[in-house]
């Protein structure tokens, strides 16, 4: 399975409301740990192991200056 990174939501304004509000009266603890439970649900549902290790490098890629595309065999996760 390929990552699609073209835009797909069909409702964005609504997903981006409904993350925030997911947020809300929450402390950093808490935020914290309801992106990482956000991110296991999601990453259970796509099952991939490729596709997951792609979106791993695209979004480490958005933070710090790395390749956002690599071989998947030459990352250390990759099985």
């Amino acid at each position: 399975m390929a990552l699609n990174t073209q835009p797909n939501l069909a409702r964005p304004d609504d997903f981006y409301e409904a993350l925030i509000d997911m947020h809300r009266d929450l402390d950093d603890a808490q935020s914290q740990s309801a992106n990482a439970q956000l991110i296991l649900l999601l990453a259970n549902h796509i099952g991939d192991h490729a596709t997951l290790l792609e979106a791993m490098r695209y979004a480490r890629a958005g933070v710090v200056d790395v390749p956002a595309v690599q071989d998947a065999q030459a990352h250390p996760l990759a099985a």
